[in-house]
């Protein structure tokens, strides 16, 4: 087990045993690329909202999660994404992110960039491209590359075989590498993964979801 995930797995361990400074070293860890999921599904205004109530869901069931670093990832992107489909249902449809997905079928790049967009998609301006990818690839992109997941994992948040998630990822990334290859002023924004986002409006930080957790334990 790599050193980071090894550290998460065992933060998420002494979290469900009520260590408030453990649940947050695992918000921060995973929050956000997490996050970085949901603007994908609801778009930027709405995201931290969304993410919000799926932390709150989290906190609350925690103590019912079984699994290691890779397992926790899949289980929060889970509980995002059914929080987010749930927003999207009330608000009719989508969000349409920075233009139409037929934009992302120009020519070729002169060099293979799938390796470079594989490496670097987590960054703020990347995410929005990936928004406009079709939604099977746009998910699948995210959770593979920025969330980490491996496909097992992403296949059983998104409910689909693990092959199909790899190659909605395959196409989702060929698209994105067009796209940057068409663009080069793109490139600017795969330099680093994004900053972690202060919460806005509702949003909850890490502190207060770890009082929301003490509250709940009190109540049982």
């Amino acid at each position: 087990m790599l050193g980071d995930d090894a550290e998460l797995t065992a933060a998420v361990l002494a979290a469900q045993d009520g260590d408030e400074t453990a649940f947050r070293t695992v918000y921060r860890s995973v929050h956000p690329r997490l996050l970085g999921y949901v603007r994908t599904l609801v778009g930027d205004p709405d995201a931290e909202d969304v993410a919000s109530e799926a932390w709150l869901q989290i906190a609350r069931d925690l103590e019912r999660f079984s699994g290691d670093a890779d397992r926790f990832r899949g289980w929060a992107a889970r509980i995002a994404r059914n929080r987010a489909l749930d927003h999207i249902r009330m608000r009719g449809r989508r969000p349409a992110i920075g233009g139409d997905e037929t934009e992302l079928t120009g020519k070729a790049a002169e060099s293979d960039t799938a390796g470079e967009a594989m490496e670097a998609l987590a960054t703020d301006g990347t995410l929005s491209l990936i928004a406009r990818l079709p939604q099977d690839q746009a998910e699948a992109v995210v959770l593979r590359v920025v969330v980490g997941l491996d496909a097992k994992t992403a296949a059983e948040t998104l409910g689909k075989r693990p092959g199909a998630v790899r190659t909605a990822a395959h196409r989702g990334l060929k698209r994105l590498a067009e796209l940057l290859g068409d663009d080069p002023e793109s490139a600017g924004v795969l330099d680093a993964l994004p900053p972690q986002r202060e919460p806005r409006g509702r949003a909850v930080t890490s502190a207060s979801v770890t009082q929301m957790r003490s509250r709940t334990q009190k109540d049982v």
